[in-house]
Formats: structure tokens, C-alpha cells, sequence
């Protein structure tokens, strides 16, 4: 990893359940579960603040270190959300240990702009925010450095063209196209030809089970 693994205070959770959960969040701690590598699943809460800093720092893996246990290197599996989407409200981690092989989804970070981008009515437009990528626990990467610029000619990126961490291998084909460049009246195009799918599709649907419906009366 190209950063230092963040080290995380943790306590056990005695008392289970949402009702005790809604507390622990009011309180600023966030509800965790430990589990993996044959050890029993381990309900703890951790300073709230500290692990979303260390999420939108890019960290993948944290050091877990339970009040009166031991230290566990973990993997943030999963993460909850609250009904609105726009919290955290439950973390998932997996111990692992640094040499060990998975595979997570890392950000990718848009750089430069392309010569192509520059002329009036075109535009960048990602197919991907994030890359899956199987690697050591180690060379998890924080981020997927893409530089734009490098569309010298034509009209998109593919995965190929992109230099990946030593160790890092894609999940994806080497021709996905990760981003691509189109003027602003092909964006409008392929919009209004999705909205008129999804507008124009029930119409039809409906219309035929009216038919039905007046055929059945009929009989």
C-alpha cells in the first residue's frame, strides 16, 4: 500500500440490536463486525470520525485494535448506508493478512484533459468511477491514477492505456473503454432516446392489459 495503514481504537458490543445502534451512532461510534480467518465474528463500535477519515483518505485496510484484545489487520468489506445514502451506519471487516490475494474496487482519479476535449461542443464522459483490481493486500493501491492527456488520437481510453501499480491486475479486459470524448449533441441524443424508452414502454404494457381486460368483460 502506498500509504500507512491507519491504526483504529475499538471497543466489544455488549448489547446488540438497532434500538442500541441508533445510541452508539448518536454517541459518534460506529457499529462494526470483525470476522474471518477462523475466528468467531466480533461485534465492536469504532470512533465514527476516525474511520470515515481513514475511508476518504482511500484507505482499504485498517488496524484494528480491540480494548483489551488483540490488534487485527483488516479489510473494510461492506459498507452500510442509511436509508437516505449519505451516511455510514455499519462497517464490515474482514481480517486478512498483508500477503494474502483479493479483490477490491479502487477509485480512479481523472488527470489532464485531452486535446480533443478542447475544441468547442465535446466533452468527457466516464464509463467508470472505480476499478476492480486483484492484488496483495500490501499493493492496494489508494487511488487509480488516469491522466486524460493521453488521448492523443481518436476518441476514447481504454483500460490498456492506463499504467496500473506493480502487482495491481484488472478484472476487466485490457479494450474496456474507461472514458470517452463526445460532443454535446450525442450526449443529448442517447439522453432523450433512454427517456423516451422509459416514457413511451408502460404506455404499451398498458394499453395491451386494457385490451384483455375488455375482451375477458366481453366474454
Amino acid at each position: 500500500m502506498s500509504h500507512e495503514t491507519p491504526t483504529l481504537d475499538a471497543k466489544k458490543r455488549d448489547r446488540l440490536g438497532s434500538r442500541f445502534a441508533k445510541r452508539e451512532r448518536a454517541a459518534g461510534l460506529l457499529p462494526a463486525v470483525i470476522y474471518g480467518h477462523g475466528a468467531a465474528p466480533m461485534s465492536v463500535t469504532i470512533n465514527e470520525k476516525a474511520m470515515l477519515t481513514a475511508l476518504k483518505h482511500g484507505s482499504h485496510v485498517v488496524n484494528v485494535r480491540v480494548e483489551g484484545g488483540a490488534t487485527d489487520t483488516c479489510l473494510v468489506k461492506d459498507l452500510q448506508f442509511g436509508y437516505l445514502g449519505d451516511n455510514v451506519i455499519h462497517v464490515d471487516l474482514a481480517r486478512v493478512n498483508l500477503d494474502e490475494i483479493v479483490t477490491v474496487n479502487v477509485a480512479l482519479h481523472f488527470v489532464g484533459t485531452p486535446e480533443m476535449a478542447k475544441k468547442a461542443g465535446n466533452i468527457v464522459t466516464h464509463d467508470l468511477a472505480q476499478l476492480e483490481v486483484r492484488c496483495k493486500v500490501r499493493d492496494i493501491p489508494e487511488e487509480v491514477r488516469v491522466d486524460l492527456s493521453l488521448v492523443m488520437h481518436g476518441m476514447t481510453l481504454s483500460l490498456g492505456d492506463v499504467k496500473l501499480p506493480q502487482g495491481v491486475t484488472p478484472s476487466l479486459p485490457a479494450d474496456h473503454i474507461i472514458c470517452r470524448i463526445q460532443t454535446v449533441q450525442e450526449v443529448v441524443t442517447t439522453a432523450e432516446a433512454t427517456t423516451a424508452e422509459a416514457t413511451t414502454q408502460p404506455e404499451v404494457i398498458k394499453e395491451k392489459k386494457d385490451e384483455k381486460a375488455g375482451e375477458e368483460k366481453k366474454a
